[in-house]
């Protein structure tokens, strides 16, 4: 590689991260937003708490994932199992699928995926959060909880998951190779 292309290389990648230095003090500062204590639903179908799922810490991480019929939410939800202790570590973790509880669990098991995972079907919480449509048609993302003193729920940030986001390893990767991602999507299986 040229050094004027390794130099412009470095100038966009010091931009880059600037901005994102800029982006996560405009989240930080941005206001909490009110959030009900919304019931979800556990592999079994019995109900669980948004409270709940905080398991004694003040910070939660919720994916919302928009079920077993996406690839691309598949792809993401492979990549937190890595990052899941670490995650936890931190806050408490939780994926919300848009599948009904006993195929949330059953997806969730066949991935190996090492994490919570619940069910917001038939709940107004993704829809409510922004991460559906007005008709209830899913959409990836994830959003920050806090806990208060007062066991109130708040929502710290919030953010959508595509292809070349910074929550999915592999797509910064490709960008490294020649014709970057190209034409490749993610599958369910790579077995021959």
């Amino acid at each position: 590689m040229s050094d004027t292309h390794t130099e412009e290389i470095e100038r966009i990648q010091k931009q880059i991260q600037k901005l994102k230095g800029e982006l996560s003090k405009a989240r930080r500062s941005a206001p909490p937003e009110p959030a009900p204590d919304y019931e979800l639903r556990n592999a079994d179908g019995s109900g669980v708490r948004l409270s709940e799922l905080f398991d004694g810490r003040e910070d939660l991480l919720v994916v919302h994932n928009m079920g077993k019929g996406c690839a691309y939410c598949t792809l993401w939800a492979d990549g937190f199992t890595g990052f899941a202790p670490h995650l936890q570590d931190r806050a408490a973790f939780a994926l919300c699928s848009n599948d009904d509880p006993a195929t949330a669990r059953a997806f969730a098991d066949s991935r190996g995926w090492n994490y919570p995972v619940i069910s917001g079907a038939g709940s107004s919480f993704a829809r409510d959060m922004g991460f559906a449509s007005p008709e209830g048609e899913p959409w990836p993302g994830v959003s920050a909880f806090r806990k208060l003193a007062d066991g109130s729920i708040v929502r710290t940030g919030s953010a959508p998951f595509g292809p070349g986001d910074d929550f999915c390893s592999p797509w910064p990767l490709f960008d490294l190779l020649d014709g970057g991602a190209g034409d490749w999507a993610p599958k369910y299986s790579y077995d021959a």
